[in-house]
């Protein structure tokens, strides 16, 4: 990941601007700690702080046109940038290896109608000195994190449009498992891209089971204009973290020998976990219960693969939503209630899994890709029909995945019960916390929350305790605005809450809080 910091409608440049801008890119250097660059011209300051992962050697930013009057400040990865210099050879006269660079020459043959043509992940402020206007986009589930602090036009604009956002479209569409494949192992295919060593996430659940063990099925090649040459790493890392005994662990390691990997496994503890949380609310700029939880282990485990000289891994985040793996999900009553659920999650990821794994892995200079989450895969798997999803009472939750990869993997490990990060690293950890905070915070500071939190006030005290270390980071009553809080049972949206009369009153993102269906449910 990079970091971008921009400056625009400046009526007269100064230096006080130009340092104000240098900064607030410093603030966000820890996301690209190779290198920084500034643009500063016309009504515009672009500022990049940059983590080489494409074209280490001439991809430095900002980025520009050849004439430059167009400079363009990205954090991201195009991952068809190779088809897309294909089609401009001749039209366009690249600057670097940049695979962002695409992002100039559709520019300037399409103006702002460009973002469809695009594969990747990105949010990015393209600057037009010569006609003084910008362009400021983000992907469209915002795996990327993007902050404007005050809007253009007064409005923002969606490019990212869907059919099967509606119920009507996908119920009686088809359901095939090779679908799921194929598209699965396309989309891991084309993340692969990276001139830099990668690894990937292995929890020893589902998700990043199976892209671990398709991104092993590719590692020994890399995506090349003319096909495949020798991988400059052939061997492919994975990483699990959990306290001694956890759950994840224990089938991470069965994973990564089944399927080929170098294994890395982190035990850390309670202790240490509670010490990094003043830390880890600072990076990842929330108080979000369920975000806070699962970024601790997550933020430590980032430390321990950049020490190791690896700067992208490939995570299974995005399944759960796209295909409604979170335990709560076996009870909803209807596809048409299933469905929506999903369109309900995936756009709201930019606040929650997708902004955990980003700002974690961030914080330590690591970049971290989602092939669930790609524009094409979205595509074939959102179009799915719902009934083929559900997982009613008992029913294994994401069969039509684990049909799609059981070949691929332990038979134990695909049809493992669905079990959340921030329980997979070991239940002493989330029961840890809600001691701690329940002890911290006192029943008349509760009584009092909304005086002293009237935005967002909190729900219970583990929020509370949260909020308060927020508050010291960033006490700004806009920061508080940008997280959201809602009531949520084991990662449900507030919607989800009427599925289940056991839900009502009850707040807990853990998945041992559905009742009846894990394994290990609270009593």
């Amino acid at each position: 990941m990079c970091g971008i910091a921009g400056i625009l409608n400046i009526k007269v440049q100064t230096k006080e601007l130009r340092d104000k801008a240098l900064k607030m890119a410093q603030k966000i250097r820890h996301r690209g700690p190779d290198w920084s660059g500034i643009y500063v011209g016309g009504s515009a300051i672009l500022a990049h702080e940059r983590l080489s992962i494409v074209d280490p050697q001439s991809g430095g930013q900002p980025l520009y046109s050849p004439d430059r009057k167009q400079v363009l400040a990205v954090n991201g990865e195009i991952y068809n940038h190779r088809d897309i210099r294909a089609k401009y050879a001749g039209k366009y006269n690249f600057q670097t290896g940049s695979d962002c660079e695409v992002i100039l020459a559709l520019y300037k043959d399409k103006g702002i109608h460009f973002l469809e043509d695009i594969s990747g992940i990105f949010a990015f402020v393209l600057y037009d000195e010569e006609k003084d206007e910008f362009l400021i986009a983000r992907d469209p589930i915002g795996v990327i994190p993007l902050y404007i602090g005050k809007g253009k036009e007064g409005k923002m604009k969606r490019w990212y449009s869907r059919d099967w956002t509606e119920y009507e479209t996908v119920k009686e569409n088809d359901a095939q498992t090779e679908d799921v494949k194929v598209a699965l192992e396309e989309a891991v295919h084309r993340q692969l891209m990276s001139d830099v060593p990668y690894g990937v996430l292995l929890s020893g659940g589902l998700d990043s089971s199976v892209i671990s063990a398709i991104a092993k099925k590719y590692a020994a090649k890399r995506i090349e204009t003319d096909g495949a040459s020798d991988a400059w790493w052939p061997q492919l890392h994975s990483f699990a973290i959990g306290l001694k005994g956890a759950p994840d662990l224990i089938k991470a390691r069965e994973v990564a020998e089944y399927i080929g990997t170098v294994h890395h496994e982190i035990n850390y503890t309670v202790q240490e976990g509670l010490d990094a949380l003043r830390d880890v609310i600072y990076f990842i700029e929330t108080y979000d219960v369920t975000t806070v939880r699962a970024s601790t282990p997550m933020y430590l485990l980032a430390r321990v693969i950049k020490s190791m000289g690896i700067k992208m891994v490939l995570s299974g985040e995005g399944a759960d939503e796209v295909f409604g793996g979170y335990l709560y999900f076996h009870k909803a009553p209807t596809p048409q209630a299933f469905h929506e659920e999903t369109v309900r999650k995936l756009s709201k990821l930019h606040m929650y899994d997708c902004l955990r794994a980003n700002k974690s892995l961030s914080a330590w200079g690591v970049e971290g890709r989602v092939p669930f989450l790609d524009k094409e895969f979205l595509d074939v798997a959102m179009n799915l029909n719902p009934k083929a999803k559900m997982c009613p009472g008992k029913n294994i939750e994401k069969r039509i995945v684990r049909e799609a990869f059981a070949d691929m993997l332990p038979e134990s490990v695909a049809w493992r019960q669905k079990e959340q990060f921030s329980d997979g690293v070991g239940y002493s950890w989330i029961d840890t916390l809600r001691e701690i905070t329940a002890a911290a915070v006192s029943d008349e500071q509760m009584e009092h929350a909304a005086e002293r939190f009237p935005i967002n006030t909190p729900q219970n005290k583990e929020e509370y305790y949260y909020r308060s270390i927020f508050e010291e980071h960033f006490p700004s009553e806009s920061a508080a605005r940008t997280v959201p809080s809602v009531p949520s049972v084991a990662c449900s949206t507030a919607e989800a809450l009427a599925w289940d009369i056991a839900f009502r009153n009850l707040n807990e993102p853990s998945g041992r809080a559905v009742k009846g269906i894990h394994e290990e449910a609270y009593t």
